[in-house]
């Protein structure tokens, strides 16, 4: 399962030198996670009023190249693996209308109680949004 969505660069996304922020990245892939999630028929605040939440566990970014205020992007993201215990996304951030990669990130997400404590495997819950 894939998703991508457009998103312009606003003001409020860069550093004083008109160069997006790094954690504005970060934003734009839980945004990109979060829509998967939705296109898959399932919000994720329904699955925690059945005290499921799926945090970041893990987190690999590679910044390949700077977006900048005004531009247009495409934030792009799909499943990469389902494991017993978690789910690992592949996320890319590129231009829109050049396609060149601002950044490659995979991201992993595990299944949690609302206080904290790991799932013994994967909610059905999140194994049909994954699948």
């Amino acid at each position: 399962m894939e998703h991508a969505f457009s998103q312009k660069v606003f003001y409020q996304d860069t550093d004083a030198y008109g160069v997006v922020w790094h954690g504005s990245y970060l934003r734009w892939l839980e945004m990109g996670r979060v829509l998967l999630c939705e296109k898959a028929g399932f919000k994720l605040s329904e699955l925690e009023k059945e005290d499921i939440v799926l945090p970041v566990a893990e987190i690999d970014i590679k910044y390949k190249l700077s977006a900048k205020l005004e531009d247009e992007i495409l934030i792009e993201t799909k499943i990469k693996e389902c494991g017993k215990f978690y789910v690992t996304f592949h996320q890319i951030i590129k231009d829109e209308k050049t396609n060149k990669t601002y950044i490659d990130a995979i991201v992993k997400v595990v299944a949690v109680h609302k206080d904290g404590k790991l799932y013994r495997s994967l909610p059905e819950q999140v194994i049909k949004i994954v699948q």
